[in-house]
């Protein structure tokens, strides 16, 4: 008998910790969303990518040909029209991903 008393009091301060803890912790899940500064250097690196790969296969055109500046010139425009083209395509689906979100959290306030 005097065990079941002992085990009393410390089944109700595990039930008083377990609360407490409950009530600590976040209602809803951390969402990931993109910092400004993230978005802006992904965008910097695909623009910087399609010029550095444009340039690089006009060199080696050039090298290979022996028509030093024209692919160059060529192939280094079309990489930055390649690398803006990206960098809007990423912007527009980051965009529709928050769109989504607040749509959704729109509609989770009219039903809730």
């Amino acid at each position: 008998m005097g065990e079941s008393e002992s085990d009393n009091p410390l089944k109700s301060l595990e039930a008083k910790i377990d609360a407490a803890k409950k009530a600590i912790e976040p209602v809803e899940p951390v969402q990931n969303k993109f910092s400004a500064a993230e978005v802006g250097w992904r965008m910097i690196i695909e623009l910087t990518a399609g010029v550095f790969l444009g340039f690089g296969v006009g060199y080696g055109l050039d090298f290979l040909f022996d028509t030093r500046p024209v692919f160059i010139l060529i192939l280094t425009l079309f990489g930055f029209a390649a690398g803006v083209k990206t960098m809007m395509r990423s912007a527009r689906e980051l965009q529709n991903k928050e769109l989504a979100a607040q749509d959704s959290t729109e509609k989770d306030d009219i039903d809730g």
